[in-house]
């Protein structure tokens, strides 16, 4: 999959700059589609080149101007045709982390630990943020009522992917710290 059509899944909410769309996939999209500014910049104009995003630019006094980005028709259609495809392939987890836990054996225990901890304050960050997003989706309604009235439902479902994959790096990032310590015990 390409970042083409994350944003075009960002715009579903309707139209934004690419410096809000910036701020969206840092809260919504980056638990599962990470994407500097420059790359989503890049998109943007690649999608309005191709007639599945349309430009429009916004004169401010004080800034210099920006450009708002909404779906087009045929944005609209390919990512509708787009999520009614299956996965070409299974999800891959690429992670420089778990390389370094592979190779730690034989290593210093205490700098895997400071490894481990940083995760473990990385994970906690992430679902923090998730979890305020998650308070202002829900904005005082129960997960169920919102699950059933809200207008769109998606973010809020990947959202729930996000807060689990957190909480579950946290899970594991425990057991690790007590293996750790187990190992270290028996010297």
């Amino acid at each position: 999959m390409s970042l083409k059509y994350a944003v075009l899944a960002a715009l579903l909410e309707g139209e934004a700059s690419g410096y809000e769309l910036s701020k969206a996939f840092d809260v919504s999209l980056a638990n599962f589609w990470p994407a500097t500014p420059q790359q989503l910049y890049r998109e943007l104009e690649r999608l309005a080149q191709d007639g599945l995003v349309q430009a429009r630019t916004v004169q401010q006094e004080r800034r210099p101007n920006k450009r708002m980005f909404t779906l087009t028709g045929a944005g609209r259609a390919e990512l509708t045709a787009f999520a009614a495809e299956p996965p070409k392939r299974p999800t891959a987890v690429r992670d420089e982390f778990l390389i370094k836990i592979q190779a730690m054996d034989g290593g210093d225990p205490e700098v895997t630990r400071a490894l481990v901890e940083e995760r473990m304050g990385w994970a906690r960050g992430k679902l923090d943020r998730y979890r305020r997003v998650r308070e202002r989706l829900l904005d005082g309604r129960s997960e169920e009522e919102y699950l059933r009235t809200a207008e769109r439902v998606g973010p809020y479902l990947t959202l729930m992917a996000g807060i689990a994959f957190e909480e579950d790096n946290l899970r594991w990032c425990e057991r690790v710290l007590a293996v750790l310590a187990q190992r270290v015990a028996l010297g």
